[in-house]
């Protein structure tokens, strides 16, 4: 293997970001799912007159897209930017992708707040909340908590010159 098909081959690999398997497959069905109901209820949502309705209806298939676009590329094989897009998306870390997958998510809700707006986008929301927890990190356990807390209060008792409640 020569050197370029070394680095093409690390680039490729995604950063571990701290998702477990099951999470990283939870967030791309949600994204999925997300996608799905976009799609269809903003469809829905342009069979109308009123302006704001129509520029919410395609902002959620342009919504739908993206989220294709990004979570499952393989839908989108017959377009040539589509897996150079869903690279760069799987290089963002989660509260990136949380915080525009909201963010498209809302967008729609502020133009025409109705039922087919506000129900067609919460799955899309949910997939970026999902990836905002995920941002969070795992739990720790709580033995290093309790580490931690008695370095801590060992820390205090120094720098206030105190041991048990007692000056020295």
């Amino acid at each position: 293997m020569s050197t370029e098909e070394t680095a093409a081959a690390n680039n490729t690999a995604p950063e571990d970001d701290g998702m477990t398997w099951w999470y990283r497959w939870l967030c791309k069905t949600a994204g999925v799912l997300g996608g799905v109901s976009c799609a269809i209820s903003g469809v829905w949502n342009c069979v109308t007159v009123n302006p704001l309705n129509i520029a919410a209806g395609v902002w959620m298939v342009l919504n739908a897209f993206v989220l294709f676009l990004c979570e499952v590329p393989f839908c989108c094989q017959f377009i040539e930017f589509a897996n150079a897009v869903a690279a760069r998306a799987d290089k963002l870390k989660p509260w990136q992708k949380a915080f525009f997958y909201c963010g498209m998510a809302l967008f729609p809700i502020f133009l025409s707040f109705s039922f087919t707006t506000l129900f067609g986008n919460a799955i899309a929301f949910a997939t970026g909340v999902l990836y905002g927890l995920a941002s969070l990190g795992k739990k720790g356990d709580a033995v290093t908590y309790a580490r931690l807390q008695h370095q801590k209060q060992g820390d205090e008792e120094k720098m206030t010159g105190t041991a048990n409640g007692a000056p020295e």
